[in-house]
């Protein structure tokens, strides 16, 4: 089975990474989001890097062929057709599980349905449908433009075949596939990644450094080209502690329960760029004070 068409659901930072690189490698993307506002500033935002990718010389194409690839939409009913659907919503199981159940209703029955989720595991979601063997995880990290990295998790019932489209199509988009044979919470990456995202907001608890100490050596002395708490930026403090709790509460394992400092961020509604505050500030254009 060959990936034409596929249908995002969720228009922010990963639904619309996950457009723009499919779009980019000649996929037709319908992009859809309840809030019209949302899809609206996802376009723009996929434009704008879609031009510095242009100005670097990493792309052939024109900005308006790219673009015209993508269709947006307020209604999942749009993806009758498509090869694929990822859903790229909010870490909320209840959320993910109506939404899988809706786009069980709506695809093909030959089309595979996907999640981005970054800890919810898979058997979860594919429960929900009548296509079981046909669901699985396809996990981009962020900024998935720029990141290589994706996650293809087989679900207790994912099909042989499924997880090797998942693979293909990964391929097809000029992205790297890490395959998770197993549907543990969390995955790969994150499994070995929240442990040190933890140690690192403690270290600021205890006051042992600071936020900006602590992302400085991480990007000189780690080669990271991020540190942990401008990417927690990026991605949402939201996010992040969804995906934490996620784990945590699948496993039981207190490693994974999030820092007293990131509970009360999040309940400050301190969530990142998106709000202008998080673990550094933020202008109206979401540059760094």
């Amino acid at each position: 089975m060959a990936i034409q068409k596929v249908m995002v659901v969720g228009a922010g930072l990963m639904g619309s990474g996950i457009a723009q690189v499919c779009a980019q490698s000649g996929i037709g993307v319908i992009l859809t989001d309840k809030s019209a506002e949302v899809v609206e500033r996802a376009l723009e935002n996929i434009a704008w890097s879609v031009d510095k990718f242009i100005q670097k010389g990493r792309l052939a194409e024109d900005r308006d062929t790219i673009m015209g690839r993508i269709t947006p939409v307020q209604d999942v009913a749009a993806g009758a057709e498509v090869d694929l659907a990822i859903e790229a919503v909010f870490e909320k199981i209840e959320l993910k599980r109506d939404l899988f159940k809706d786009l069980d209703r709506t695809c093909r029955p030959e089309a595979l349905i996907a999640s981005n989720t970054s800890a919810i595991p898979i058997t979860e979601l594919a429960a929900m449908t009548e296509r079981p063997e046909k669901v699985l995880g396809i996990h981009f990290f962020s900024p998935v433009p720029m990141m290589q990295a994706v996650e293809v998790i087989k679900g207790i019932a994912t099909s042989d075949e499924t997880a090797s489209v998942g693979k293909r199509f990964v391929e097809q988009i000029g992205k790297e596939p890490i395959m998770v044979n197993r549907d543990v919470a969390g995955f790969v990456i994150n499994r070995i990644n929240f442990p040190s995202t933890i140690e690192a907001m403690r270290l600021v608890e205890e006051g042992v450094a600071t936020v900006a100490d602590i992302d400085k050596g991480l990007r000189l002395g780690a080669g990271r080209k991020m540190g942990i708490f401008e990417t927690g930026d990026m991605v949402g403090l939201d996010v992040t502690y969804g995906a934490m709790m996620a784990i945590h509460q699948e496993t039981g394992d207190p490693r994974f329960y999030p820092p007293l400092l990131l509970r009360r961020k999040v309940k400050a509604g301190h969530l990142g760029r998106k709000t202008g505050k998080g673990w550094y500030d933020y202008d109206a254009d979401g540059k760094k004070k």
